[in-house]
């Protein structure tokens, strides 16, 4: 590895909202010496939050990329943001991370977005430091937000650090490994200067790293002690590969336990791979707008290297830009650099055209996307007079550039702008920035859910476009239901001698266009399509002709396998003093809610279970008064499942409908309007 990389980290922080995240990476930008004064989520004054809404409200809307150099190493760390409103931004920024900080509060333990942000953590194999943080605050209770932890996340999370003192006037912590794998002590007493409260922690360490080491294990089950200096290359080895989580534990408001933090982030955390001497690949995460340079694009490079005024290939939009600048954003200090190494994360500028999710170079050794925001709403948006109308539309265009889940649908017939959104907080984000960025005063309609399609049976759609001449082109497809949240399956079993193979590419990315709208105006979802006859004319073919063909072949499918309609749920987990459970209860199914039989633990009853999103959109603004501002609800995607036969929900299609073939033709050939 190049000398270069092996100082260097990237480094992702993650949290359920106001578990301490922004707080924290203040205070990581404090000591090490990055910033000269700590900022404050509280006053608006947090280095990370950079808008104004941020600010004001006290919560990250965008992730933020931010660098400082700590033990000879820099690490490039990215704070993303917490609400669930803002997961998209969470989730551009996991394909970027070598490792990752998860934070989780010491009194609220383990949060809907905390399981979210772990699973996906795990299934992409992200090495991963779990922070338990807000040690000081009245309530903390290590052990049992550890044992959640255990249960929830994962049982290879270990403690590298004891709580020292007791848990409500918390003073620090003990390191359990040495410093330079992830402890703030250059120096570890031996076992039996442990206090007893220590023990439990240290034997869960060592039962870690006996699991993973043969001669350890031996070492355990023979009572025999295992030092420090033992365990401490096995666990740095478990920790690099993913098969073990440390755990720390702070007070970040107060800077208790930050160091620590740091120095585990260096110490723990793998360096990036790559090689500069290959094609460039990198991938763009995130999107910001300056005043006087233009677009912004953050890039981060797996091989190859980028200087300013080379000149670029965007492999997905399939054209060329030129740097004209580099950046590194340092703390307070932008810094031109006019290079970016494999394995590093800059800012570039110069690619106006860019947009969030584009390969740069090649795709190779570019890693997938793991999908995590799911907009369940969607809206119409509403400005004041005719004149605004084409700011408005440039600026959601603008908008959605920054955040593509945003799925602007400009209906310019109709002349009406909707919107996907993750929720309630979100709209009020999008409003405000229209208003404070670009200086509209737009509002956003009532929300209404996201509805989609299935097919009902297996069947087969089939088109003859021949008429009028000159056309041809001849689909059959094989239409068949697939597991739930399978999304779309497409594959072609047609020989190129039969239809060429840029024909079928044709084909093949018109699919999913054609499924937007199924038989009851929903996306069509959790489905196999297979391409199964095709046929081209030697003379009469035309390109386009596929464009045309390919939306009357699927929907001709559709109306025989027919469509049921799918909605979304959540799963949830609420806890409630028991005196207000019975009056929930009857609220969970009055919502057509599913639950299991409800735990009562210390005069609470905690109740889990499954949601629609349509019946329980006003449930969270309502649980205060039902309880008195006592019960607690967190939420989260589940997925989507059969609606009952009493929703039936439809949307109404924008645009001719590819079954009414005739007129289909003609609209698609513009000449409709002729007739």
């Amino acid at each position: 590895m190049l000398e270069e990389q092996a100082s260097l980290r990237n480094i992702g922080i993650f949290a359920h909202v106001d578990a301490g995240k922004t707080t924290t990476t203040e205070q990581i930008l404090y000591k090490s010496g990055s910033i000269r004064a700590l900022g404050s989520v509280d006053t608006g004054t947090a280095q990370t939050d950079s808008l104004d809404v941020e600010r004001e409200r006290g919560i990250s809307v965008k992730a933020s990329v931010t660098r400082f150099p700590w033990q000879g190493v820099t690490i490039n760390l990215v704070d993303t943001p917490g609400h669930v409103d803002f997961l998209s931004e969470v989730e551009r920024c996991l394909r970027v991370m070598d490792g990752a900080v998860l934070i989780i509060s010491a009194v609220e333990g383990v949060q809907s977005q905390t399981e979210v942000i772990w699973q996906a953590l795990h299934e992409l194999q992200i090495p991963t430091i779990l922070y338990i943080n807000k040690m000081d605050r009245v309530g903390a209770a290590p052990m049992v937000v550890l044992e959640q932890i255990r249960q929830l996340l994962s049982a290879g999370a270990v403690p590298i650090q004891a709580p020292n003192g007791v848990e409500d006037s918390f003073v620090g912590a003990v390191d359990l490994l040495p410093a330079d794998v992830g402890g703030g002590c250059k120096a570890n007493p031996d076992i039996h200067a442990y206090e007893a409260w220590a023990e439990p922690y240290r034997t869960m360490l060592v039962e870690a790293a006996a699991e993973r080491d043969d001669r350890l294990m031996l070492q355990y089950l023979e009572q025999e002690d295992i030092t420090t200096a033992e365990l401490a290359p096995v666990i740095a080895a478990a920790v690099k590969q993913a098969a073990c989580y440390p755990v720390l534990f702070g007070a970040s408001n107060r800077g208790i336990g930050v160091q620590q933090l740091m120095d585990a982030m260096v110490g723990l955390l793998p360096a990036p791979t790559g090689r500069r001497d290959v094609a460039v690949a990198g991938v763009v995460f995130k999107l910001e707008k300056d005043v006087a340079m233009g677009r912004i694009a953050y890039v981060r490079l797996y091989d190859g290297v980028i200087q300013n005024r080379a000149t670029i290939l965007n492999y997905t939009r399939g054209l060329e830009e030129k740097v004209t600048q580099i950046r590194h954003v340092e703390g307070q200090k932008v810094v031109d650099t006019g290079l970016l190494g494999a394995g590093d994360i800059a800012a570039v500028y110069g690619w106006s055209r860019a947009r969030i999710g584009d390969i740069v170079g090649s795709p190779a050794g570019v890693p997938g996307e793991k999908r995590l925001a799911i907009p369940l709403l969607t809206v119409q948006v509403h400005w004041r007079n005719d004149a605004e109308y084409p700011a408005v539309v440039a600026a959601l265009q603008e908008l959605a550039d920054e955040d593509p889940l945003l799925d602007l649908q400009w209906l310019q017939e109709e002349r009406e702008l909707h919107l996907k959104v993750m929720g309630r907080i979100q709209m009020e984000i999008i409003t405000d920035v229209l208003k404070r960025r670009f200086g509209l005063e737009a509002s956003l309609g009532a929300p209404s859910v996201i509805y989609k399609e299935t097919p009902i049976r297996r069947g087969e759609g089939y088109i003859a476009y021949t008429m009028p001449k000159p056309c041809w082109a001849i689909l059959r497809f094989l239409i068949e239901p697939g597991e739930q949240g399978s999304g779309l399956q497409y594959s072609s079993s047609v020989r190129n001698e039969h239809l060429l193979e840029s024909y079928q590419n044709e084909v093949a990315r018109r699919v999913p266009m054609a499924l937007q709208y199924g038989l009851r105006g929903w996306e069509v979802t959790d489905l196999r399509v297979t391409l199964i006859e095709g046929e081209h004319h030697v003379w009469h073919t035309h390109p386009l002709d596929f464009v045309i063909a390919t939306p009357m072949g699927v929907m001709d499918g559709l109306a025989r396998t027919g469509t049921k309609l799918l909605e979304p749920l959540l799963r949830f987990r609420l806890s409630t003093p028991e005196e207000f459970g019975g009056k929930l209860m009857n609220e969970l199914v009055m919502m057509r809610g599913n639950f299991d039989t409800p735990a009562l633990r210390n005069g609470r009853m905690d109740i889990e279970g499954m949601l629609p999103v349509a019946t329980s959109l006003d449930f969270p603004s309502r649980l205060g008064s039902l309880t008195k501002g006592r019960g607690t609800l967190t939420a989260w995607f589940a997925g989507y499942q059969d609606a009952p036969p009493e929703v039936a929900m439809e949307r109404t299609r924008r645009g001719v409908n590819p079954l009414d073939q005739s007129k289909y033709i003609l609209a698609v050939r513009n000449a409709l309007t002729q007739l």
